[in-house]
């Protein structure tokens, strides 16, 4: 489902208010689990956020092709639709920061857990002068990282 279930345009904006109060109140939930630092409870939201956000996609790419799918609203629906999309701009970009922020962290810790493992890995097998390191024979070392995020 890819469309507002509505049957004229004050149904429809009505609709896509909903909607998008929905999507916003998700999306600062999610925001505020990643400040919590409990982004794997985030996960639970991501089919309904995935969801709402493709219908919310392709309502607004619509509206922008055929304006009169709202007509007939009223004035004070259209405005608190105005305001909804607002708020909802506002949470996404809050969202980003915080999103970027958790995944500059989780590769931070990644890279430092790679640089300490290649640090072990090349360190001397023999101490005191005169002391030579033995060829690792170039075996490589990887690390696989799950991104959800």
């Amino acid at each position: 489902m890819t469309e507002l279930a509505a049957s004229n345009g004050a149904e429809r904006t009505q609709a896509l208010l909903n909607l998008t109060n929905r999507l916003t109140e998700l999306i600062k939930k999610e925001t505020t689990l990643f400040r919590q630092r409990r982004p794997e409870e985030a996960v639970s939201l991501q089919d309904e956020k995935t969801k709402l956000a493709n219908i919310y996609r392709a309502e607004v790419a619509r509206a922008g092709q055929e304006p009169a799918r709202f007509a007939g609203a009223s004035a004070p629906v259209k405005a608190a639709l105005r305001q909804a999309t607002e708020a909802f701009h506002i949470a996404l970009k809050e969202n980003g920061h915080v999103v970027n922020a958790a995944k500059v962290i989780a590769e931070g810790v990644v890279k430092a857990i790679a640089d300490e493992a290649n640090r072990q890995r090349s360190a001397g097998g023999s101490y005191g002068p005169g002391a030579t390191q033995a060829n690792a024979g170039g075996k490589g070392f990887a690390i696989a990282v799950n991104q959800t995020a």
